[in-house]
């Protein structure tokens, strides 16, 4: 105890929604695997390292974009929804208060709640039309209402995010190395890197993590290596 007499709070909790990590390291994670192996892929079936540079400006390019795309899309649809049952509780709380609250109550009760403790909270929770809609749309919806995501940002995040990803194993034959295994080094460091920092707001360990990732982009990079060579070489 404070020396207030208030509790004091020794812990902290991960963030669970993940905040930014989904477009920004997770975009970045897309860019590099899928890049990392399609430069492979193709190196693997021909030695001219200017088709291997088109076709991994190509690669990021292709896959940026339609990573932003894909995002505006996807976040716009999920906000459209969730504004949209937002308005249909925002009309019941209006032509049935009463019911409202009376939900709200039970929601409550369902955690745990003491059925009058319940009762009070739920009516002056509900004396306020904001924080009864707020009130039940978390209840019901699971949604906060000022922390709707944005369909812009999302998609400007997941298009910069992916772009840095797949430009790693793209940038050693930007500077004139001509080697796949030096794009291969630099891509396994990132794939570990990404993957460690994912830890911070998983369970697992940072060690753990960074070698899942970097089997996952290892994996999916020899798959098509083999494959380029395959081709190439028919």
């Amino acid at each position: 105890m404070s020396p207030g007499g208030r509790a004091e709070i020794h812990h902290e909790h991960r963030d669970v929604n993940g905040g930014w990590l989904r477009p920004s390291v997770f975009g970045a994670m897309d860019g590099l695997v899928s890049n990392f192996a399609l430069i492979a892929g193709v190196a693997g079936g021909t030695a001219s390292t200017r088709v291997i540079v088109l076709a991994g400006v190509a690669g990021l390019a292709a896959g940026a974009f339609s990573m932003a795309g894909g995002e505006y899309v996807s976040v716009a649809s999920q906000r459209e929804l969730a504004l949209a049952e937002i308005d249909v509780e925002r009309n019941e709380l209006e032509r049935h208060p009463e019911a409202e609250q009376e939900e709200l109550a039970k929601f409550y009760e369902g955690r745990g709640v003491d059925p009058v403790v319940a009762a009070e909270v739920a009516r002056q929770i509900s004396m306020d039309p904001v924080k009864a809609l707020e009130a039940h749309a978390s209840a019901e919806l699971g949604v906060t209402l000022e922390d709707l995501p944005s369909p812009r940002i999302a998609a400007l995040s997941s298009f910069l995010f992916f772009s840095v990803g797949a430009l790693l194993p793209l940038l050693p034959y930007l500077l004139g190395v001509t080697s796949l295994v030096t794009s291969a080094v630099l891509s396994c460091l990132a794939l570990f890197g990404a993957g460690a920092l994912v830890s911070r707001v998983t369970a697992r360990s940072w060690w753990y993590s960074g070698l899942r990732q970097l089997l996952v982009g290892v994996v999916a990079a020899g798959l098509t290596f083999t494959l380029g060579n395959l081709l190439g070489g028919s």
